[in-house]
């Protein structure tokens, strides 16, 4: 990449541009056909990052007019800690632009936040599977050990 990768909060008008890396990014985790998402939650996700009442926010990767990638982090209490933990929720790249450091820059980002904050830990998840974006996490951050489980209460 030739000119600068701009990470920014995103805008209320890149909704379209947001919503196709959103649509690669659920794609990505098979959030498709049956599984995929309703409509309402990708529009309420959208006006959450525009509530100031909400702890959701939307960071940007653009390049030359072109969105290239996303972060969406939030911040919530803990019981191990008095600072709110940073959890990077959702970090997704162009597959055009993978490689080539936005997903850095977008990490990146995401830390100079949370340090504004006076958040003292951001943690992620990533699919077992994920080894290309698991290079990457291996450079920017500790591999915890911690196992996720999860399940749908009825």
């Amino acid at each position: 990449m030739t000119q600068s990768i701009v990470v920014r909060p995103a805008r209320e008008d890149d909704f379209s541009a947001w919503s196709v890396l959103w649509d690669g990014y659920n794609a990505f985790y098979q959030r498709t056909g049956p599984t995929a998402l309703a409509p309402a939650v990708t529009q309420t996700t959208w006006s959450r990052f525009f509530d100031s009442t909400e702890p959701v926010y939307a960071l940007v990767a653009e390049l030359d007019g072109r969105l290239l990638g996303l972060a969406h982090y939030l911040y919530h209490r803990t019981t191990s800690r008095i600072e709110a933990s940073c959890y990077l929720n959702d970090l997704f790249t162009a597959p055009d632009a993978r490689g080539k450091g936005v997903g850095r820059a977008l990490i990146n980002a995401v830390y100079e936040q949370a340090r504004q904050a006076g958040s003292t830990v951001v943690y992620w998840h990533t699919h077992e599977s994920n080894e290309t974006a698991q290079a990457l996490y291996n450079q920017m951050a500790d591999r915890s050990g911690f196992i996720v489980y999860k399940k749908t209460p009825v």
